[in-house]
């Protein structure tokens, strides 16, 4: 023992030494052998050859993927599929429905998303909390068999209470109930909703277990960002909306923020319902019985359309939406409308949206003018002009903060649900959203994008100039971390 202390007193500098290698070189060997993007590999490599000791540590923390490849649920998939009849998933004649070009859309969704394109979908718009949680409500109180619940953020204030009074009765009468929230998502109130749920006997659980603890992490990696509630398996509510109540005019008053959620009845009830099966099994290893969770989802109301559920997230279907994006830009012939809190698209699909743009395609793209994360809205600001060069039309909205992500293209498709245009979103964090072919809802919401322009102060290179340079400079610094915010 003396000779050991002897050497470790003596011969610390050179073992320190020796340390730093094996950890650092291990680690820079992982992040160049796992890392697809070169720029992430270049990134990560430096971090850690710069910073031998204390590199590694915050690759482990935030460079590693964790979650595993293989999908448990897949088998359940081909379930779902086979429950519907085959009216319900053969897609007949895109054609008659929307524009030629969305053909070679229909193929890329197929290949994309591993869910079919369904008919007999009715889709409705909730424009904010005023219409949403009554909605979600209502029918947690009709249900009779099973709801399933999946929050980014479900809050500890009056709504959330409101609903966890509501699913409590629902368990009362003998409805099967299972609430996921995320682990970080589940900080930003206190005490946490978690322990009002158990306390009324709802199961709940916490999707990737927080890394550190206590800490609310806004930017943390590889968190479930999906929102959806499925009653019955056969009215099911998506969206970009977490449980807030500061989406309540009654509560938030003249700041309540905006928002836009969607209910959703017919064949993509079971798809939004696959997906919270597999995570609620990914996180607690229990099977959910499919024959009691999975209504039938005949008997739509009128209109219905068809539409498909696209999950991403850093597993098999990485990168999906971010697919999905690419060939919808692609194929636009006259007008692509974005709405994005977050606004911070990589090069790939900046090129993309500036393409379309070069081709005389009209580009609006709306962003917030009050934005909730700091650091992101400063990364954002930095890029803008890259879009504006190139024709695209940006606006920044007056009043409060809008947290709806929105897409819309030549006035037939749409993309709606939790992703937001940035890396975060479109690589690191798991994410729900609905691929729709409707003349009507993408003119529901070409109306909605269109009223706030109306009232929107356009973003113009000369204003973007005229940021003081201390301001423009904080900006790019911030903006070189964007694959991180």
């Amino acid at each position: 023992m003396a000779y050991l202390e002897y050497l470790a007193s003596e011969y610390w500098p050179h073992l320190a030494l020796l340390l730093s290698i094996v950890v650092g070189g291990t680690a820079a060997v992982h992040a160049a052998m796992t890392k697809n993007d070169v720029r992430a590999a270049i990134g990560w490599v430096g971090i850690i050859m710069m910073s031998p000791l204390l590199g590694p540590f915050i690759y482990l923390i935030a460079g590693i993927n964790r979650i595993r490849h293989d999908h448990i649920s897949e088998q359940r998939n081909k379930s779902l599929k086979h429950d519907a009849s085959e009216n319900d998933l053969a897609l007949a004649n895109l054609g008659a429905i929307a524009p030629p070009q969305f053909e070679s859309l229909h193929v890329l969704g197929d290949r994309v998303s591993h869910f079919p394109l369904c008919n007999g979908n009715n889709i409705q718009m909730l424009q904010g909390g005023d219409q949403t949680y009554p909605a979600m409500i209502a029918a947690i109180e009709q249900a009779q068999e099973s709801i399933a619940l999946q929050s980014y953020i479900f809050d500890n204030d009056s709504v959330g209470r409101q609903i966890a009074d509501a699913l409590a009765r629902a368990r009362e009468r003998g409805v099967e109930v299972r609430v996921l929230i995320d682990a970080i998502g589940s900080k930003y109130s206190r005490p946490p909703i978690t322990r009002l749920l158990r306390k009324k006997g709802i199961p709940v659980a916490l999707f990737m277990t927080n890394p550190l603890g206590f800490m609310r992490m806004p930017y943390a990696n590889l968190r479930s960002h999906r929102k959806v509630l499925v009653v019955d398996g056969t009215v099911a509510f998506t969206g970009g909306m977490n449980v807030r109540e500061e989406f309540l005019t009654s509560i938030a008053g003249a700041e309540t923020c905006g928002d836009t959620h969607f209910r959703v009845q017919g064949p993509v009830v079971l798809q939004l319902l696959s997906v919270f099966v597999h995570d609620w099994e990914f996180t607690t290893k229990e099977n959910l019985p499919f024959k009691s969770w999975c209504g039938s989802t005949r008997g739509a109301p009128m209109p219905q359309v068809p539409a498909r559920a696209i999950r991403s997230g850093p597993d098999r279907y990485i990168v999906g939406t971010h697919n999905m994006l690419l060939g919808a830009f692609a194929v636009a012939q006259k007008h692509i409308r974005i709405q994005s809190p977050y606004f911070l698209p990589d090069q790939v699909l900046l090129g993309a949206i500036n393409t379309a743009a070069r081709r005389g395609i009209t580009v609006d793209i709306v962003i917030p003018g009050r934005n909730n994360l700091r650091l992101v809205n400063y990364a954002m600001t930095a890029q803008l002009d890259q879009v504006i060069r190139n024709k695209c039309r940006v606006w920044r909205t007056r009043g409060t903060f809008n947290h709806s992500k929105l897409i819309t293209i030549d006035g037939a498709w749409s993309y709606v649900g939790s992703s937001n245009m940035d890396p975060r979103s479109l690589r690191l964090n798991f994410e729900l959203d609905m691929e729709v072919y409707s003349t009507g809802l993408a003119q529901e919401i070409e109306t909605l994008i269109d009223n706030q322009i109306e009232d929107a102060d356009a973003v113009t290179l000369e204003g973007l100039a005229a940021i003081p340079f201390r301001k423009r400079l904080r900006n790019r610094v911030i903006w070189l971390a964007s694959p991180y915010l």
